[in-house]
């Protein structure tokens, strides 16, 4: 099938299909042709295989949306379609999550709500269709301050001493419990720091705003990445698994509109693809989605996240050892691979698959098989072509920025999956100076795998190809080089979620308007918490707090607050109380959790520090237990 469009010819890395030259200049590490060598060496591989294996694949349609349907999908996506319900019970959540936004994400929800607004008046619906103005007058009117705690719409100068390269004032990023307190003058934002403390779209609309962006553009051409490293966040740093699913919900919404309004700023369009649905196949390994494959392997290894077959590919691979030349680059024999594929659907799950037959190169073709067989890219078809825009953002900080907020968007088993493969081919790089596989040649390698989907099937994507080869690849380099940085959930976003909660909280017990049900749920867990509180507060005297851990000997402590005490500390204090009834568990098993108050449930990073964390949340309870299977 068009194969052959993808000769080798190194003209491919200058040219684009229709003869227009392509100049790789500008704002992308450039890659010189040489390496480019790599990538059309994949994708005409992954033409001849596709040729051999799958004439009849169906073409995932992507469907061209109506006016206003991009934008109301969005809104329903972000948690505030009710906006448009008429009389719907559950505006008080989304007036809630209103009010927490910071300037630049209401201007993002004010932007959809006005296209849904026009296109339902154009279509005459029957539905009560709000003002936005009416929307956040409320909010507005309140303290005309937004979350962060900087004015909504001042220009902050260039004079300011604690000003930094990202236009940004430092972390002065509050609660709104204690908006005086100024950012200590000594914590400036190198230009390699990722700030987490303040929303990605105000840092962008800050540098916008001052002369400083200027400095930041590009990439100089250089192909070395920048060292970017996340500076020590005192009430612990969030990663992805540490929140409860009741505030990931809050977290993805935030995502979204943070994401949204940082393309916005940055005068990017973002869309997310609708995908039409197609038939898949309900069973086997390859072709299969996801989430079917974890429903079938959860019967045989309960609790598992990864696929199987992927996890067992990759164990394959690197029993070999991973300083095999070319190892990922140099394809398996196509016929093999062929058979093996059609050999291991019919024996794998059996145990009866003899992997002995398999050599390394082979196991590596079918990996980067599995995941392009996959119905819908690893990356989803909603998010895959805003993933390819990353390399379209001005600075390299705000293309990992928006990455960092992808990543928080992709469906929970997507994510996992491609965590795991990120720290597989992180590993293939470690063993560079044998293998001769750097960053840049796996990415190279592994682009066309997760960014030329069959199943878009349209001109479009194939013609742009070209130009997207480049692009694709250094975003893959990103997600390599950065993992640990992604997989970070930022602070601004845990804040606005600690926010949401304290308001609801508010909220509830103040609207008496808000009918029985509103009233009773406040009552009970009023009650609730009277009657759990009691005892506790009665014996923690100030400045001390009560830890439980009920699966351990000493089952509880009151422990006195320092500025010094560290999560890791609390911890090592329990597990020091031996005792003979109990099994021994190893310090990486437990963990501090930080329990109610603000945040639903929030695994604690060893090096939290307590006293500061306390502050943030002094409601919370505090319990020591292994991190949920």
């Amino acid at each position: 099938r068009r194969s052959g469009q993808y000769t080798m010819n190194h003209d491919h890395s200058k040219k684009t299909p229709d003869g227009a030259s392509f100049d790789r200049s500008g704002s992308q590490d450039s890659l010189d042709e040489l390496s480019m060598d790599d990538y059309w060496k994949e994708l005409e591989n992954i033409h001849e295989t596709r040729g051999n294996n799958h004439e009849e694949r169906v073409a995932l349609v992507v469907k061209e949306p109506d006016e206003g349907e991009l934008e109301e999908e969005w809104l329903k996506e972000a948690g505030l379609s009710d906006l448009f319900v008429e009389s719907s019970g559950d505006s008080l959540e989304s007036m809630v999550f209103l009010s927490t936004l910071t300037r630049t994400q209401k201007a993002a929800v004010e932007k959809r709500v006005e296209t849904v607004t026009q296109t339902m008046r154009k279509k005459n619906k029957q539905h009560q269709i709000p003002d936005v103005r009416d929307i956040f007058r409320v909010q507005n009117d309140s303290k005309g301050k937004v979350c962060d705690g900087s004015e909504p719409s001042t220009v902050r100068t260039s004079e300011n001493k604690s000003e930094t390269q990202d236009g940004t004032k430092g972390p002065n990023f509050s609660l709104g419990t204690d908006e005086q307190k100024s950012p200590p003058e000594d914590m400036p934002f190198s230009d390699t720091d990722i700030n987490l403390e303040i929303p990605f779209a105000e840092q962008a609309a800050n540098l916008k705003d001052s002369s400083i962006g200027k400095m930041c553009k590009g990439g100089g051409g250089d192909t070395l990445l920048p060292n970017f490293r996340l500076p020590k966040d005192k009430t612990g740093t969030t990663k992805i698994g540490d929140l409860a699913p009741q505030d990931m919900k809050k977290v993805y919404s935030l995502a979204l509109i943070e994401l949204t309004a940082l393309y916005d700023i940055l005068g990017t369009e973002f869309k997310q693809q609708k995908a039409v649905k197609i038939k898949t196949k309900d069973s086997g390994l390859f072709g299969v989605p996801l989430s079917v494959l974890l429903e079938q392997d959860q019967k045989k290894v309960p609790g598992t996240k990864i696929p199987l077959i992927f996890q067992k590919l990759i164990a394959q691979i690197e029993e070999a050892t991973l300083e095999t030349e070319g190892l990922l680059r140099i394809p398996g024999v196509a016929t093999r691979v062929k058979s093996l594929c059609q050999e291991l659907e019919a024996k794998f799950y059996e145990g009866t698959f003899n992997w002995e037959n398999v050599k390394q190169h082979d196991a590596a073709s079918l990996l980067k098989l599995f995941i392009r067989e996959l119905p819908q890219p690893l990356l989803t078809v909603e998010y895959l072509k805003a993933f390819q825009d990353v390399q379209n953002l001005p600075t390299k900080k705000q293309q990992l920025q928006a990455l960092n907020l992808l990543v928080l968007l992709l469906p929970e088993a997507n994510r996992d999956t491609l965590k795991v493969l990120l720290e597989f081919l992180q590993r293939v790089i470690d063993h560079r100076d044998k293998n001769k596989m750097t960053l840049k040649n796996v990415a190279m390698v592994m682009a066309p795998n997760l960014f030329t989907f069959h199943g878009f099937g349209s001109k479009a994507i194939e013609q742009s190809e070209f130009v997207m080869a480049a692009g694709t690849a250094n975003v893959m380099r990103f997600m390599i080089q950065y993992q640990k940085l992604l997989w970070t959930i930022p602070k601004f976003i845990v804040n606005q979620v600690r926010k949401q909660n304290t308001e609801r909280q508010k909220k509830e017990k103040k609207d008496k308007a808000m009918k029985k049900l509103l009233k009773k749920m406040a009552y009970d867990r009023e009650k609730h918490e009277k009657q759990e509180k009691t005892p506790n507060d009665a014996d923690v005297p100030q400045g001390v707090i009560r830890v439980q851990a009920p699966h351990l000997s000493k089952v509880s402590m009151a422990i006195q607050l320092t500025e010094e005490l560290k999560a890791g500390d609390v911890v090592a204090r329990f597990l020091s109380q031996k005792s003979g009834n109990v099994q021994t568990l190893k310090k990486e098993e437990v963990f501090l959790y930080e329990i109610g108050g603000n945040i639903g449930e929030r695994c604690l990073d060893d090096d939290t520090y307590m006293k500061d964390l306390y502050q943030l949340n002094p409601n919370a309870e505090w319990v020591i237990k292994s991190k949920q299977s």
